[in-house]
């Protein structure tokens, strides 16, 4: 049995909004509606914990009472950090599930197929995150702002979610992590300082986080090209003619 937990407690200050960036419409339904309805369409899924503000559970709930075609779902109380969102849901899992998934409910654009793929690694390494090749170059920086290290780009890669456990190797990282009175940035470092490997599965660029208003128009976007039956992409007239008589 395979368990979805969404961290949506936080504030989405980034946005700048008022309110949760979750309750945001996107192509026509709030962001988190979008995110639940993928997972649910998914056969390898069993069952969604969204862990939310203990203050808008109450509205969350009666808004996911009215959405057809959702997987079973229970809510829970979030915490002050992702962290402890994911922990709180950990806890309300069903006793059947011995698959974990951690999702992001601001990442809209999750695919059925990049899904799948993370259950069926976790199958078979007992943990696995999806990410994508890091396109630009990246540096690291001293104190007063100047360049000190360009890594690799070939061996960098762009963490997304699902990140995906067996659910006992996830409830042991959170555990350790209580006792160290350690904060980690996402799942997978947690469960690394366990000393276990998390293997990666390739994901999506589409797989965005709404973090901005850049993002939400973004998403947008995106979101009408996955409803367009073909897109396609064609060479510039501008340059087809010059293009086409270096080829000749």
């Amino acid at each position: 049995m395979v368990s979805v937990i969404f961290p949506a407690a936080g504030h989405g200050k980034r946005m700048g909004l008022g309110f949760n960036k979750i309750f945001t419409e996107l192509s026509g339904k709030p962001i988190l509606i979008q995110t639940l309805l993928t997972f649910s369409r998914c056969d390898c899924v069993d069952e969604l914990i969204i862990a939310v503000d203990v203050n808008e559970m109450e509205v969350i709930q009666k808004v996911l009472s009215k959405i057809p075609r959702l997987k079973p779902y229970k809510i829970v109380a979030g915490g002050s950090e992702r962290q402890y969102s994911v922990y709180n849901g950990l806890m309300a899992v069903s006793p059947d599930a011995d698959i974990v998934l951690v999702h992001d409910a601001a990442r809209p654009l999750i695919s059925e197929t990049v899904i799948q793929n993370v259950v069926n690694e976790v199958m078979l390494s007992g943990g696995a995150v999806c990410a994508v090749p890091v396109k630009d170059t990246t540096a690291e920086i001293n104190e007063m702002g100047f360049i000190e290290k360009v890594p690799d780009r070939n061996k960098l890669w762009a963490i997304q979610t699902p990140q995906g456990f067996k659910k006992e190797i996830l409830v042991e990282a959170h555990k350790k992590a209580q006792e160290d009175d350690f904060l980690g940035t996402d799942e997978a470092s947690l469960v690394r300082r366990t000393g276990r490997a998390v293997k990666l599965v390739m994901g999506s660029y589409d797989n965005i986080k709404v973090t901005t208003p850049t993002d939400l128009l973004m998403a947008e976007m995106l979101f009408s090209h996955k409803t367009a039956k073909h897109v396609k992409f064609k060479i510039s007239s501008l340059f087809s003619e010059i293009l086409g008589t270096v080829q000749k």
